[in-house]
């Protein structure tokens, strides 16, 4: 292309749009390498690592698919609440190959983030993990129940998946399923400080996925190590569904934990992986601490926040990879933006790449609304395939989101250059971003405002070197009263979940406001830059 002179990138056409659904791709896969392995469990013993080959993994999934359609009707919408599984991918696949709507849970949720989930998307089941970091999910879900009016008839711990898929199976033949049919809702913090559920259809998604991998240079030798959160649409739609459709192999550990990551790629021979740039920190000093062999890795992906240069040339000098960088959200499918293989150092570590084949995007004045020239930091916009079907159940807060035109506006600050090269420079939408999850700050106010002490509390982001930004919480107290920092994460804790738990705590006697009464966060983290909150630490 020729130098941009204002800051818009038409849709590139060099890799083509196919109409499939995630069942689709289970099933070519399963075709085109039966053999081949598809996933392995990422055990920390090697001897318990389970793992199906593609012909093994459409089988367990067809099964549960025609189990799933003995309870429930296509279209209508199951949820799963837990950790990283194969359990976790088969119901995902199930479901698809049922034209049935999966509901992604993050299985940090309480009970009553769970209890709001399960409602406003009308799922009619859910399938979940016995625990996760010591939550008894099977009470939880029944709090839940008590505490909600739901349409729940079908309750399913994983662990017994394969029970209920052998008491289930009718042998039913299973529906042709429509790409343009909805797939999943992925709750995402939103304008209204409570997770919007962004209904996403089998085209977007698959063709997202599809696109993401041949952009970094995958193929059916990959060997994926896939950390990303199931519950993500980096986890359940970049790693899952873009590794299916090149018949590359997916090495599933429950969690990130730097050592076994480390582990993993020696014994399976891992040849690409995902951090965002707090995994890369800490794999790389677990490699200072002891080295593993890394040599088979090819490239890493990083996203969800800007990666240091240095952290850039330390993770391509230490582990010998391309590292390449990305950006979307939940409501793009999720990629927007990558950086390329090739790319300069420079630009993977201060821009976000190029958009992707098949993508729009400009750069718009957010009040005027008029595409800015190239360099101009300004709203980024983004429209194609890749865009949601909207907000589920949510038509004011999709139009606000989604324009007539079909431009959906992304709430980031960016700027382009004359290549393409955007570079993130502010949020719009008041989010904090915490070692890559997004954290709005208005459901932790709302909570801190049911304590009896609390008058009047803000949340703001506060400056990281490890995190990027911490969550941090100035409060004012009622007359005659307080509560300690430590008193008020419990409380905190006890309601939401812990990584939207603020870290870090002070007291004020007034929040600095305009005179209408807004409060004014930023001079907050002005004051905290400066030293000025440090003496009002509770």
């Amino acid at each position: 292309m020729r130098p941009l002179t204002e800051s818009y990138w038409p849709a590139q056409d060099d890799i083509p749009l196919i109409e499939t659904t995630s069942g689709d791709a289970l099933r070519a896969a399963a075709a085109s390498r039966p053999d081949h392995v598809a996933l392995i469990e990422g055990h920390p013993d090697p001897a318990r690592r389970r793992r199906w080959t593609y012909a093994e993994l459409l089988r367990d999934a067809e099964a549960t698919a025609r189990a799933l359609l003995a309870r429930f009707q296509p279209g209508e919408h199951v949820a799963v609440w837990g950790g990283n599984s194969p359990e976790w991918i088969i119901v995902q696949y199930g479901l698809a190959l049922a034209g049935l709507v999966l509901v992604t849970v993050n299985p940090a949720y309480r009970a009553a983030e769970l209890g709001y989930v399960l409602k406003q998307s009308r799922a009619r089941g859910v399938f979940h993990d016995r625990e996760y970091r010591g939550l008894d999910m099977a009470a939880a879900v029944r709090e839940a129940l008590g505490g909600e009016q739901l349409e729940l008839d079908t309750v399913v711990v994983l662990d017994d998946l394969a029970t209920f898929t052998r008491e289930h199976d009718r042998g039913a033949a299973l529906p042709a399923v429509d790409p343009r049919q909805p797939c999943m809702i992925q709750y995402t913090s939103g304008t209204t400080g409570r997770p919007k559920g962004a209904l996403l259809n089998h085209y977007s998604i698959t063709n997202n996925s599809r696109i993401m991998a041949l952009v970094k240079g995958l193929d059916q030798d990959t060997v994926n190590l896939a950390v990303a959160p199931l519950f993500h649409t980096a986890g359940c739609v970049a790693n899952v569904l873009g590794m299916a459709q090149i018949g590359a192999t997916v090495v599933l550990p429950a969690a990130f934990e730097p050592e076994l990551m480390l582990d993993l790629i020696e014994q399976e021979r891992i040849t690409y992986g995902f951090g965002v740039p707090t995994m890369l920190i800490a794999l790389l000093a677990a490699q200072a601490r002891r080295p593993r062999d890394v040599s088979s890795l090819k490239s890493m992906f990083s996203g969800a926040t800007i990666v240091p240069m240095e952290v850039v040339r330390q993770v391509e000098e230490v582990f010998g990879v391309s590292l390449i960088i990305g950006y979307g959200q939940t409501e793009t499918s999720p990629a927007i933006t990558h950086t390329r293989p090739h790319d300069a150092p420079i630009d993977k570590s201060e821009t976000i790449g190029q958009p992707i084949p098949q993508v729009e995007v400009k750069i718009i004045d957010p009040v005027t609304g008029v595409t800015l020239p190239v360099d101009q930091p300004g709203e980024l916009c983004t429209r194609g395939f890749l865009v949601m079907m909207g907000y589920y159940d949510m038509p004011e807060a999709t139009a606000a989101t989604v324009d007539a035109d079909g431009w959906l506006h992304t709430g980031d600050l960016c700027s382009m250059d004359a290549r393409g090269f955007c570079r993130v420079t502010g949020r719009l939408k008041d989010m904090i971003i915490r070692g890559g999850e997004n954290i709005y700050p208005r459901e932790v106010e709302e909570v801190l405002y049911t304590h009896p002490a609390v008058a009047e509390v803000a949340v703001v982001g506060l400056p990281d070197a490890y995190w990027g930004e911490v969550v941090g919480a100035v409060v004012t107290f009622k007359a005659g009263q307080s509560a300690s920092g430590e008193a008020l994460r419990e409380y905190v804790a006890a309601r939401i979940a812990r990584l939207k738990v603020p870290s870090q705590w002070f007291a004020l006697d007034a929040i600095p406001a305009t005179a209408s009464g807004k409060l004014q966060k930023f001079r907050l983290v002005e004051m905290f830059r400066a030293g000025a909150l440090d003496a009002a630490r509770i």
